[in-house]
This record gives C-alpha cells, sequence and structure tokens, in this order.
C-alpha cells in the first residue's frame, strides 16, 4: 500500500481558518504552533464555530515569535504571546480546565468587536498543561485546545467517497484536518493502529465523531444546512455519533512534510 501525506494544516487559533504549510515539527500537543491561542467567553469557556460559524473568516498568518489576525472589516491584529500583562486565566476545554496566559487587552477588544460579544483571547504556554484524558494507560500524553487529541487525519479518498453521495461535493477545509493523505482507499484510515510520518509516529486514537462545524462554509462562514451530516449519517454512523477521518495521539515528535510517505505500523 503506498500512502503519501499530501497536506499539513495547522490552526493557530482554536476554530479560525486554517493555514497550509509544506512541512511542520511535530510536537507531544500536536503540530507546532496548532491551536496554541483559544477565545474563551466570560466565564473562560472556548468558543468555536458551533456557535460561531463567523470565526471562520478569521485567518492568521505566522510573523516572527506569534501571528497576525485578519478578519473582514477589522485592521489587521498582531499579536505574540509575551504582549499583555499576563494575566492568568482558568480556561475550559469541554471538561478540562487549564491555567492559560492572558492579559491580551487589544486582541480582546478586537476579536469582542468582531464577533459582537465579550470575549477574551488565552494562549497555552509553558505553565500550561492540558494532559490527554483519552489516552489513559498508555503512557503520559498532552494537547493543545484542540478539541480532544493532537490531531485529525483524513484520506482523500474518503473525501471522494463521501462527494460521490453528495449533490453538491465540499471541499476538504470542512472537516478541518491536520493531515490528509493520498492512496489507500476509502476509509482506510479507520483501519490503522499506529502510522509513521516522516520523523514522527503516531497511534490512532480511534474514529472522529463530527459536529455542526462540517456544515458550516468556511469561506464565508455561513452554515450550510443538514450536509454532509445527513448524508454521512447513512453510512458512517458510529456509538459517538456521524465518523470522518481518526484522531491521533503523538508517540514520537519530529519533522514531517508533504511528499513524506505514511508507514503503517499496525
Amino acid at each position: 500500500m503506498n500512502v503519501t501525506l499530501t497536506a499539513i494544516t495547522m490552526y493557530p487559533v482554536k476554530s479560525i481558518r486554517g493555514i497550509s504549510l509544506e512541512a511542520a515539527d511535530v510536537e507531544p500537543e500536536g503540530l507546532a504552533g496548532d491551536r496554541r491561542w483559544v477565545i474563551v467567553d466570560d466565564t473562560g469557556t472556548f468558543i468555536s464555530q458551533r456557535t460561531h460559524p463567523r470565526l471562520a473568516t478569521v485567518h492568521g498568518r505566522v510573523a516572527d515569535a506569534g501571528l497576525v489576525l485578519a478578519a473582514p472589516g477589522r485592521p489587521p491584529l498582531p499579536i505574540e504571546p509575551g504582549d499583555g500583562d499576563g494575566t492568568r486565566l482558568q480556561v475550559t476545554v469541554w471538561k478540562d480546565v487549564v491555567d492559560a496566559r492572558g492579559g491580551y487587552d487589544r486582541a480582546d477588544d478586537w476579536l469582542s468587536t468582531f464577533l459582537d460579544r465579550p470575549c477574551r483571547l488565552a494562549f497555552m504556554d509553558d505553565r500550561c498543561r492540558r494532559p490527554l484524558r483519552q489516552a489513559a494507560g498508555s503512557g503520559e500524553h498532552v494537547v493543545s485546545f484542540a478539541d480532544g487529541y493532537p490531531c485529525l487525519l483524513i484520506g482523500d479518498a474518503s473525501l471522494t467517497d463521501l462527494n460521490g453521495r453528495l449533490e453538491r461535493p465540499l471541499p476538504m477545509n470542512r472537516f478541518r484536518p491536520n493531515l490528509v493523505v493520498t492512496g489507500g482507499g476509502a476509509f482506510a484510515e479507520d483501519r490503522w493502529r499506529r502510522l509513521a510520518i516522516g520523523g514522527a509516529e503516531f497511534a490512532v486514537a480511534g474514529p472522529c465523531a463530527r459536529c455542526n462545524v462540517t456544515t458550516v462554509d468556511q469561506a464565508t462562514g455561513t452554515a450550510g444546512g443538514p450536509e454532509p451530516l445527513k448524508t454521512l449519517a447513512t453510512y458512517r454512523q458510529g456509538p459517538r455519533g456521524v465518523e470522518f477521518g481518526v484522531n491521533l495521539r503523538v508517540e514520537r515528535p519530529g519533522r514531517i512534510g508533504t511528499g513524506d510517505r505514511v508507514t503503517v505500523l499496525d
């Protein structure tokens, strides 16, 4: 089986538009820089496209030690982890509560104006550690502000299979993967348990249960109706909902790049 890594996407702030990369360092938490920032409400709970689809139109550009945020109708905002007053925020991502760096007043104002609600920006610095709950018994693992796992992988043949069932084909960005691979056939990734890509190794933690973010047009930030969840439910229904793509945890950090061979170890 000849499988190749064909796309890498990093999401600098949870739930904003991704950045396409040719190569990336894989760290224990996931791709370097991936979802180390998160937007929270006034209770410290994360905000995502589930309730604020306009976040799809916010995009980031990596610059020096930080990034530059941009969005329709808003001036570009440069932001670095060391900016702000260093206030600590208790950030809630699902069942996890972690201590993160806040105090980014300019970013808080910028985001609150764009989303038309009070919100704050938080950063996962060296003091902020989020254990991977689902890795019990497999050693110590950590994760960024991602929903649950360090990386999400999808085979492009799986999307081709889905698009053959849809009235209107959808782009891969609807599913917000970190890694896209070519080869192996539709849903081959479901059968993998361990894999190596470039200098990194991963364990497959199971299928990814999909939510309504997949219905959001990532170009316009508008919700587009029941698809693809309606069609996926007819043939990809699992115990936790419809499934598409697989979650990965990092077993060995390393460098990966598009064109790298994907070796299925188990």
